[in-house]
């Protein structure tokens, strides 16, 4: 599967690619209570097309509230974010929604998958806030259970898989509506050493054919893979 990646704007100071994210001085609190937590503080970070950016940090460092500000599922207190162009800030509930629906894939340490649905349905899930006709639906799903090796697969249910290749299924289901950014929680965190290095190697490639991609993770084998790594710890971000 070719992933489809719209022409970046070069920036003329640097001939870089302009960021498909960008925050610039990101502040979350919540009211938890009687008390504010400041879940990030000031948070600057850039994410180019094409990078592969692995976040880790301690529990409760606000890894969980960066990805959600990222997958534009939530919106900073204070700060600017923008995603694919998109100021999170200034964005009807709709356009965060098709944001979601047409430039961001996401994939969880849990597989997701609905037990009832076969791989090829699971897939197919993805494509129904598209508006596609049921030929172009089917095309797409069978070319990305292909992509992450399944394609002898899709008539089979979750229990008949095993957790690689439910997490296989998950991914085709994130790359199936040919995002341009895929957000990966954990998403070797239920699986053994030999399965982790399977997932990998299929993030890596769809990486290497200009999907951006970016990772939360507590295994350093899989964040030493990347070509940028960050670490979030009490809400501030430094590049490791």
């Amino acid at each position: 599967m070719t992933t489809v990646i719209e022409p970046a704007v070069e920036d003329a100071a640097t001939d870089a690619p302009e960021p498909i994210i960008r925050l610039s001085g990101v502040t979350r609190t919540y009211q938890q209570k009687n008390r504010v937590v400041k879940a990030l503080t000031g948070v600057d970070l850039e994410i180019r097309p094409g990078d592969f950016l692995t976040i880790q940090g301690p529990t409760g460092g606000g890894k969980s509230t960066l990805l959600q500000l990222l997958g534009a599922l939530d919106r900073p207190t204070s700060g600017e974010v923008r995603v694919a162009g998109h100021d999170l800030a200034k964005a009807s509930g709709a356009d965060l929604q098709r944001l979601r629906a047409h430039e961001i894939g996401f994939v969880f340490q849990g597989f997701n998958l609905i037990p009832t649905l076969t791989a090829h349905e699971n897939v197919d899930m993805a494509l129904e806030p598209l508006g596609l006709s049921r030929a172009e639906r089917a095309e797409r799903v069978t070319e990305a259970l292909a992509h992450v090796g399944l394609a002898d697969r899709g008539d089979h249910r979750p229990s008949e898989l095993s957790g690689g290749q439910q997490q296989r299924v998950a991914i085709a289901r994130a790359i199936v509506k040919r995002p341009r950014v895929l957000l990966a929680d954990e998403p070797t965190g239920n699986l053994d050493e030999s399965m982790r290095d399977e997932i990998l190697a299929v993030l890596e490639s769809l990486n290497s054919e200009g999907l951006t991609l970016i990772v939360v993770t507590h295994d350093s084998a899989v964040a030493k893979r990347a070509g940028r790594r960050v670490r979030l710890a009490k809400g501030v971000v430094t590049e490791l």
